[in-house]
């Protein structure tokens, strides 16, 4: 971890209560991110990325009650036991956030001008003219075309990949230090995946914002990402340069899912290489490496004792009993 870090989680873990369960999708998680650099959350489904960071920020769904421990440090503030209204001031301000759904993020009653126009008005105090104004040079920014006409619309007027540009114009507005990206092309066709993923890159060494990226999509973060945690049921299970982990990956969950990735020698119709079985129910009791049931070199150990994060000299973290066996190094790369 870096001592100058703009975000950094130690031990970081979360809680969540509702009406009919309790759970914790974040366990112990530690990371940094510093200014300028692009940190990928990667999982699958339910590995408790987006909870990770979504929740310290206040950003849970209306009955959800999140319970943080640990620390999360945006530079020199403790996010962990800050209160609702110091949240807001960040959110916007000095944190930017792009959601997955920019349909459902966006306010369907308001014209996309004044929303970006409010961020403006709210975190860098600009009258009602100037928003307005600074509105319209973000969605040049941000390459909408005839910039001038969508400000007027509302967002059911706009295709998706529109829809996305405008979501990204107000996670700039108020000129944040961070931006967290939650899986902001899955919705989109592959050229307009492409155009968002050079656009977050050209904002990115503009603005020289940290990205804090969460995604599935081993290819996306390779052509964006400078780090990457690997997350498995809440759980950083590889953490370290992008290079080194898609390389020479250490965890065997990790080198499932770059088994699992399209090559150019697959024939059409041939059979998806996925992991088989299932992650671990969540809030269930896991005394042992999670992945312990679905791994290709389980050992009696792995149901028994957590690992911990282990650094190797290239680097890298891995939390693996058998990290070091060549037997991993050859189904990894099978």
């Amino acid at each position: 971890m870096s001592a100058n870090s703009l975000l950094q989680a130690k031990d970081l873990s979360i809680d969540l209560f509702t009406a009919r369960a309790a759970l914790r999708p974040v366990d112990r998680v530690s990371y940094s991110v510093d200014a300028g650099e692009t940190l990928a959350i990667v999982g699958e489904s339910g590995s408790g990325k987006t909870v990770l960071n979504f929740a310290p920020l206040g950003l849970m769904p209306t009955g959800v009650v999140a319970d943080l421990h640990g620390s999360l440090r945006f530079g020199g503030t403790e996010l962990v036991g800050l209160s609702a209204k110091a949240l807001r001031n960040f959110r916007g301000g000095q944190i930017g956030t792009i959601f997955q759904d920019p349909m459902s993020a966006l306010n369907p009653a308001m014209r996309i001008g004044r929303q970006i126009a409010e961020v403006g008005e709210l975190h860098l105090g600009l009258t009602a003219s100037q928003a307005e104004n600074r509105a319209l040079e973000l969605l040049k920014v941000v390459r909408m075309s005839d910039p001038e006409a969508r400000l007027r619309q509302y967002p059911h007027e706009l295709s998706g990949g529109l829809r996305q540009r405008a979501m990204i114009a107000i996670a700039i507005a108020g000129e944040p230090k961070l931006l967290i990206a939650d899986e902001p092309t899955t919705a989109l066709d592959v050229t307009v995946q492409a155009q968002i993923i050079a656009l977050l890159k050209d904002l990115q060494r503009r603005l020289h914002m940290a990205i804090v990226l969460i995604t599935h999509d081993m290819g996306v973060v390779a052509s964006i990402a400078s780090k990457v945690a690997v997350m498995y049921a809440g759980r950083v299970v590889e953490y370290g340069g992008v290079e080194q982990v898609l390389l020479a990956p250490r965890h065997p969950y990790t080198g499932g899912l770059i088994a699992a990735l399209p090559r150019p020698e697959d024939a059409p119709g041939s059979l998806f290489r996925g992991l088989p079985g299932a992650p671990p129910i969540l809030g269930a009791p896991q005394p042992g490496c999670p992945f312990a049931p679905r791994c290709p070199l389980v050992e009696e150990i792995c149901s028994e004792l957590r690992p911990p994060l282990v650094t190797a000299s290239s680097g890298t973290a891995a939390a693996c009993h058998v990290v070091n066996d060549v037997r991993y190094r050859e189904v990894a790369h099978a």
